[in-house]
């Protein structure tokens, strides 16, 4: 029960963050760090249910881009941001933000 309260929290700031119109790259100004849970930082996905946290990507405007093993990595074509996702026992137990290169 304390997991999935944890990622309802998340989904409940990443709705909080994306429902805000800009996040940190288009205001902070270059070189700015993304808001965690943003279009363009996901890292707050970590340690969700993959199942689960898959259709909060998409939401995000996040697509696969390639997969090997049980690392995805996922872009987003709007912002340009890039996560690669490693999943074990069907959570996500690794998010990292990469260089749009990377996907």
């Amino acid at each position: 029960m304390i997991k999935s309260g944890k990622f309802g929290l998340a989904l409940l700031c990443l709705a909080l963050v994306s429902g805000c119109g800009d996040d940190a790259t288009s205001t902070a100004g270059e070189g700015a760090m993304p808001t965690v849970g943003s279009s363009s930082d996901v890292t707050a996905f970590q340690g969700a249910k993959a199942g689960q946290a898959e259709g909060g990507l998409r939401e995000l405007g996040y697509a696969p881009a390639k997969t090997q093993g049980l690392t995805t990595w996922w872009s987003n074509s709007e912002t340009g941001a890039c996560a690669k996702i490693v999943t074990s026992d069907g959570r996500y137990s690794s998010v990292t933000m990469v260089p749009a290169t990377e996907c």
